[in-house]
């Protein structure tokens, strides 16, 4: 992942990974932005259809018993501390600490019936649609590229000033940042993370007039020059062109007013609220990054065809041993879940009021969902059996509870719904049809971008 500065978070495996990026610096060896653009590899222009998907990942796993399938009627030591209350979609009861939520269910389509294959938090099937290699070890490479990077190698023909695949807040835990990753599609392909002071990054340093920026031009191509003459497998030769492009988002407007939430008015960022600094998520301190649902709103009206937003520590097994950090589960969702109420219903209203509920798809899920039955610390542990996602926009049907789970959510009752299906969903709402799309192994054979291309066809 290309990233420009951050911290990171830790689940209960705690890794750290460090970042290496800074956009902007125009110093000897080229432009950071550059080295997002350069080696991308010739490939068919996709349809310039104006559709982007805002994946939204919630990292630990959040509980779906907690948050969109209660069960109220299930013994107290399944169905928890909150209450269920009711939305403007009959049928449809949602978390008491979700108020806001209930005033939007119509624009909303929840799938209950969704299961997963990996328990523990490799996040290659959120990222990737496909699960780890069986019995590899932890944070082992994934085994296809993450669908952002196939979108983008996919999309690589097109024009564009912004990068096809930006993904918010993934640096910020060291298991997504392993997990979205462009593997062979090289680097070109991987997503662009902006983070800090995105505009001042994006700009001219000051010192750095237009006149020096052409000097700084002149003498890189010289220096290009030589390389060429030792390169001997040809990689520099779309150098040039992806120098240029990152040149024009660094001297583009656009570019910097697509990354610049101060434009947006008074009232727009009212209702997306501040950031909020936690007590009781996974790492002491934490905040919750409203700004960054503002943002990919922007990105997704700028055009950016996929953009991944990664937000909030949702590993809420209680105190179980002495390294984990204190509260229970539902003492952190009671924090928790009002600042991403609050977001998901800024984000979606936001989307509907402007008119682009049919051309942005919102797709909200985490790894897995959590134990139905509460552990011995008063948390929820993994259970891949079932999760939920939440979708919106993307011209889907929403106002709809698709699929259920036994009377404890445990399972699905009837048929379920994979990670798979979620992203051939996707990949039909942005005009890519994973039956006929493909690209390239290393070896030379051509892949398909799923196993499982079946769309969730209530949503269609």
């Amino acid at each position: 992942m290309l990233t420009l500065s951050g911290s990171r978070s830790l689940f209960c495996d705690g890794v750290s990974r460090r970042n290496f990026l800074k956009a902007g610096a125009l110093g000897f060896g080229g432009f950071g932005l550059a080295d997002l653009l350069r080696l991308r590899a010739e490939a068919d222009a996709s349809p310039n259809i104006p559709k982007s998907v805002i994946l939204i990942c919630l990292p630990g796993g959040p509980s779906h018993i907690d948050m969109y399938d209660m069960k109220p009627e299930a013994p107290a030591e399944y169905r928890g501390e909150f209450r269920p209350i009711a939305t403007n979609l009959p049928g449809l009861d949602i978390c008491e600490h979700m108020p806001l939520q209930t005033q939007i269910a119509d624009k909303l389509a929840v799938v209950r019936n969704l299961t997963f294959k990996q328990p523990d938090h490799q996040m290659q099937e959120v990222y990737t649609a496909f699960p780890a290699a069986p019995n590899a070890p932890f944070l082992s490479p994934p085994i296809r590229p993450a669908v952002g990077s196939i979108i983008s190698k996919l999309r690589s023909g097109e024009r564009s000033m912004l990068p096809n695949y930006i993904s918010l807040g993934g640096s910020d835990f060291y298991n997504v940042a392993a997990a979205e990753v462009p593997m062979y599609l090289g680097p070109a392909h991987a997503p662009f993370e902006p983070k800090g002071e995105v505009v001042g990054n994006l700009e001219l340093k000051k010192e750095v007039g237009l006149s020096r920026f052409g000097d700084r031009q002149s003498l890189r191509r010289t220096f290009d020059q030589l390389r060429r003459d030792l390169d001997a497998t040809n990689q520099l030769e779309a150098v040039d062109y992806y120098n240029a492009k990152a040149v024009d988002m660094l001297t583009s407007p656009e570019v910097r007013r697509a990354f610049n939430i101060e434009e947006e008015s008074a009232e727009t960022r009212a209702l997306y609220g501040p950031d909020t600094k936690f007590k009781w998520t996974y790492q002491a301190g934490h905040t919750w990054h409203a700004s960054r649902f503002l943002l990919a709103r922007r990105l997704a009206e700028a055009g950016v065809p996929f953009i991944t937003l990664t937000e909030g520590g949702w590993d809420d097994h209680g105190k179980v041993n002495a390294a984990s950090p204190a509260g229970n589960v539902f003492e952190r969702l009671r924090e928790k879940l009002p600042a991403y109420d609050r977001s998901i219903y800024a984000l979606i209203t936001d989307l509907y009021q402007r008119g682009l509920d049919k051309d942005v798809a919102v797709v909200v899920w985490g790894e897995f969902g959590r134990t139905p039955r509460i552990n011995f610390a008063g948390g929820r542990d993994h259970w891949p059996r079932a999760g939920f996602a939440l979708f919106s926009g993307g011209g889907f049907r929403t106002g709809q509870v698709i699929g259920q789970t036994d009377a404890r959510a445990e399972r699905p009752t009837s048929k379920s719904y994979t990670p798979q299906n979620v992203f051939a969903t996707l990949y039909h709402f942005l005009g890519i049809d994973p039956d006929q799309s493909t690209y390239r192994h290393p070896s030379g054979r051509p892949m398909h971008l799923l196993d499982d291309t079946e769309r969730i066809t209530e949503l269609a």
